[in-house]
């Protein structure tokens, strides 16, 4: 028999792992062939793989741990509002947010109010209010350095007088109501304006009750010195509630004021909470009327100028940009309607006059509208009870 031939040997052994020895002999190759440098080289390899996988993981869990701060912190703060309500006042007046920064109140001048008299008044024993006096324009020559009693006499003049009531944040100061005083000056109006207790550098702590108590000694105050010249009440955003509390009262003693004019109103503190943009997030929240609007009534803030025009007799106008940002148009539109069919006010005018999108007059800019004035000439020209 013929033996079968042995198989000769084989000089690649272990043909099946070729590849990985191909691999590892090309690494050698690159390297010089040194069995050290290629451990070194593979050591290095897991080392910058691991350190990579380090990173991301890291990186990963940072995010990871803010997202569940994010998430933990938006639980949280509903029930902080709840436990503690004065969070939700802050909120509403913020009146420790005094921009512009850096302007001394007693000094209306450095904001170009050069015939403006700063004084104080108090109108209870532990609260004190800072107060501007901007006369007609006409007269400014005159001001000049003429004393607060001077600018008391010259109020009884043939000149109206408007008590301007300013909204949340900010102060008397603030540039906005700067620029309102002076067209309201040029129109040729006393404006009388201040901070209420807690604001600017006014001495108290800021309550509805309180603001609305500030604003009626500051009238009575000028009713007694403006002898038979017409007072107006101009309220703007949350000095609109102060303005409806206000008038309302003045009359339900009968004394009214000759007009009251609302710039950007809302209908109620709890509307317009829910409708601020500041509440997007929490808007959908389960239990958002209980967290967060509840907790506004239970602190004593209503503002409800919806219920305080039923009360009101006397020409009211109310003005709203389209593209208020703060308080959205369609509150100032049905706070309009509900006033215009009120059984006090069928025998005065009541007007709406909106401002379009497109003027960008927003929250607060409604002065710069060049036909500010011819409205209100056509408004307060005629502020008697319609026959």
């Amino acid at each position: 028999m013929r033996k079968r031939a042995e198989p000769g040997p084989r000089e690649h052994d272990g043909f099946g792992a070729a590849p990985l020895d191909r691999d590892c002999r090309l690494k050698r190759l690159r390297i010089g062939g040194s069995k050290g440098t290629q451990g070194h080289s593979n050591q290095d390899c897991d080392t910058k793989g691991m350190k990579r996988l380090s990173r991301r993981y890291g990186l990963w869990s940072r995010l990871r741990m803010c997202l569940i701060f994010l998430v933990g912190l938006y639980i949280a703060i509903p029930f902080l509002v709840k436990i503690c309500p004065a969070i939700q006042t802050q909120l509403v007046f913020l009146n420790l947010v005094r921009f512009p920064y850096f302007i001394d109140l007693k000094r209306p001048q450095d904001q170009g109010l050069n015939h403006t008299c700063n004084f104080y008044l108090q109108p209870e024993e532990d609260v004190t209010i800072g107060v501007w006096h901007t006369l007609p324009a006409v007269l400014w020559k005159d001001a000049q350095g003429k004393d607060l009693a001077w600018y008391e006499d010259v109020m009884s003049t043939n000149y109206p007088v408007i008590l301007y009531l300013h909204g949340n944040a900010g102060t008397r100061g603030g540039d906005h109501r700067v620029q309102l005083y002076k067209v309201l000056s040029s129109m040729g109006f006393h404006v009388i304006s201040f901070d209420y207790r807690g604001w600017g550098d006014s001495v108290g702590s800021p309550s509805e009750s309180g603001m609305t108590y500030d604003a009626l000694h500051v009238f009575d105050w000028i009713k007694a010195r403006s002898g038979d010249n017409p007072v107006y009440i101009w309220g703007h955003s949350l000095g609109t509630g102060v303005a409806t509390n206000l008038v309302r009262r003045l009359c339900e003693r009968e004394t009214p004021p000759d007009a009251l004019i609302l710039e950007s109103p809302f209908t109620n503190i709890r509307e317009e909470a829910k409708s601020h943009p500041f509440s997007v997030i929490y808007r959908y929240f389960p239990g958002f009327d209980y967290f967060f609007l509840d907790t506004i009534t239970s602190s004593g803030i209503k503002f409800a100028n919806d219920e305080n025009v039923k009360y009101i007799s006397c020409p009211l106008l109310i003005m709203h940009a389209e593209d208020d940002p703060v308080i959205p148009f369609h509150l100032g539109r049905k706070l309009y309607n509900i006033a215009a069919p009120a059984r006090n006010l069928r025998d005065f005018k009541v007007q709406f006059v909106p401002f379009h999108k497109d003027l960008g007059y927003r929250h607060k800019y409604i002065f710069r509208s060049p036909e500010l004035r011819q409205i209100l000439r056509e408004f307060l020209g005629s502020t008697e009870p319609q026959q």
